[in-house]
């Protein structure tokens, strides 16, 4: 499971968005980049002869990618200032039959082609018409499923998998968890109306008061739990509550405020995984997405520190590639 989020603008126009990924510790991630003129292939179902779709990249993009195939990213942004982030989508997705008619990509390779092709939201919505996604097991043992939130300078989608295809919804919030689909969690904040971070008034009963026992007590109510509906109110609530930062610093620095709201303590949650009994589902890595400042930071389960990409840096003109990630790390020595 994973929670994503788009902090308010900052003062300076500086736009940041954050994302964890929860996911039991079986799958292989690593660092991965794709050049600004990366040719793409889709992944056709095992003996197909048919064709699939094809891309040519215009952008660099950097992000997570899974089982060291750069193009089977489910986090990332481009050169462009567009961020996309693949979060598990189970029993609200269904993806098509492979066409085999030159259309098809799998659920592991959309973000690899928005971000490769796309500059903007309205480039993102274009791109989607003439793409059919089929499912494919990138080596789970089973087909993960999946939405997809993509975010720019300006605003926000979900691309949703429904039966009758791929719906894009608007995101106005920026705010994304899992199941079920966006509408839902957006009707949903209405059981909410009235959480604030200032505390409620006194009152009186028969002339005697009752007053609020200490601070916090504006956002009594918030849910607690780590299923998507309530990590949506809590991330929601997060982002509306905080201060509107300075700049893109200030931003980094809030996103890494709420992203430790959705740290999950290994063995607090536990689930099946097939062929290998009960696993503990943890917060394998989070990442911050500076889209104006083209910075892409993350941080891993094993490793306090927080490592950034600066994309203006970065050369887009060698080939894809992946690098392992951290999987230890030490806290920074200090004296007195």
């Amino acid at each position: 499971m994973c929670t994503n989020f788009k902090n308010k603008t900052a003062k300076d126009g500086s736009v940041v968005v954050g994302r964890t990924m929860e996911f039991p510790p079986m799958l292989p991630w690593c660092l991965a980049a794709l050049p600004a003129d990366y040719e793409g292939t889709g992944s056709v179902p095992k003996g197909s002869k048919d064709p699939s779709k094809g891309w040519t990249a215009e952008h660099g993009v950097v992000g997570m990618a899974g089982f060291e195939n750069p193009v089977w990213l489910v986090d990332g942004m481009n050169d462009a200032g567009l961020s996309a982030h693949m979060l598990y989508m189970p029993g609200y997705c269904t993806f098509q039959e492979f066409k085999g008619d030159g259309s098809d990509l799998a659920q592991v390779e959309v973000v690899s082609f928005l971000l490769g092709t796309c500059t903007s939201l309205g480039d993102v919505r274009e791109a989607l018409v003439s793409v059919n996604v089929w499912g494919l097991d990138p080596g789970m043992g089973f087909v993960p499923t999946c939405h997809v939130l993509v975010h720019d300078e300006k605003d926000s989608l979900a691309i949703e998998y429904h039966p009758e295809g791929i719906r894009v919804v608007n995101n106005p919030l920026g705010v994304g968890t899992n199941a079920p689909y966006m509408e839902w969690h957006h009707t949903n904040l209405s059981n909410y109306v009235g959480l604030s971070s200032v505390d409620p008034q006194a009152m009186k009963v028969d002339h005697v008061e009752i007053a609020p026992l200490g601070q916090g007590q504006g956002i009594m109510g918030l849910p607690g739990d780590s299923s998507p509906p309530s990590r949506y109110v809590r991330a929601f609530t997060q982002v509306s509550l905080s201060d509107q930062p300075e700049d893109g610093h200030a931003s980094e620095q809030l996103a890494l405020h709420i992203l430790n709201n959705f740290d999950i303590t290994p063995g607090l949650i536990k689930e099946p995984v097939p062929g290998e009994g009960m696993s503990n589902e943890v917060t394998s890595w989070s990442t911050i997405s500076n889209i104006t400042g083209k910075r892409y930071s993350y941080r891993t389960i094993d490793d306090p520190n927080t490592y950034v990409i600066d994309l203006a840096k970065t050369d887009f003109t060698k080939a894809a590639r992946t690098a392992a990630l951290p999987e230890s790390g030490e806290f920074t020595p200090a004296t007195i």
